[in-house]
């Protein structure tokens, strides 16, 4: 009985544990989904907006080739900064720049978007230039935030690059200058008594192929005063 207990708490607490999975998977899922789908939807309309830039002509073309340049800067540069913002914190400032500037630009979609539909082509001429200014000021002030960012990542990564080649530089320099290693005293008595046999196994060789090496023979000498016959 207290088995069949057992078993059925622990198929309970399996199963809750399965539907709290299940639960926060779909609350994670849904989270990403949201979040993808503004992006994605904008970047339909960027792909929109280009391709009316490029095909409509006259003063509804040059409104919807603003609306292109003022989103192209804007996500180049928010792609920039929060890529380099993952290592430096300063351009977090930045990004909070770029944000406020982002406002702005939407703001100024908005009425670029109504000039794009307006059917008067006169009205939409007359506004053209106000609308331009505002539009190329955005531009420039996103550009810069990019291109100041992006000088400072190549300044730190030439600087480290340096850093890097003098460290690799005089490594190379101690590994070319080196010591013999110090011989331990044994090993040291040990080469010394080697070398003492060596020399005393040559000794030795040298007597006896001196010894075994044949004397010439000698004359008897004659005795003075000896006659011949």
């Amino acid at each position: 009985m207290e088995a069949l207990v057992i078993v059925l708490v622990l198929a309970v607490l399996l199963m809750g544990g399965v539907v709290a999975l299940t639960g926060l998977v779909i609350v994670k899922a849904k989270r990403a989904v949201g979040r993808a789908a503004p992006q994605a939807r904008r970047a339909a309309e960027d792909v929109a907006i280009k391709a009316r830039s490029l095909t409509r002509g006259g003063v509804h073309g040059k409104v919807a080739g603003l609306r292109s340049e003022v989103r192209v800067a804007l996500t180049s540069s928010r792609r920039v900064l929060e890529t380099g913002a993952e290592e430096d914190h300063e351009l977090v400032e930045a990004l909070t720049l770029l944000a406020r500037l982002d406002g702005h630009a939407a703001e100024l979609d908005g009425e670029l978007r109504l000039l794009e539909r307006e059917p008067d082509a006169a009205r939409v001429e007359r506004r053209l230039a106000a609308v331009q200014e505002r539009a190329e000021r955005i531009v420039h002030l996103a550009s810069s935030l990019r291109w100041a960012a992006q000088d400072r990542m190549h300044r730190f990564a030439d600087e480290d690059l340096a850093r890097l080649g003098e460290e690799c530089e005089a490594e190379a320099g101690a590994l070319r200058h080196w010591t013999p290693a110090a011989v331990p005293q044994g090993e040291a008595a040990a080469h010394r008594e080697a070398a003492g046999l060596e020399g005393a196994r040559e000794r030795l060789g040298a007597l006896g192929d001196r010894l075994r090496k044949p004397q010439p023979k000698t004359q008897p000498k004659t005795q003075p005063g000896a006659s011949a016959g």
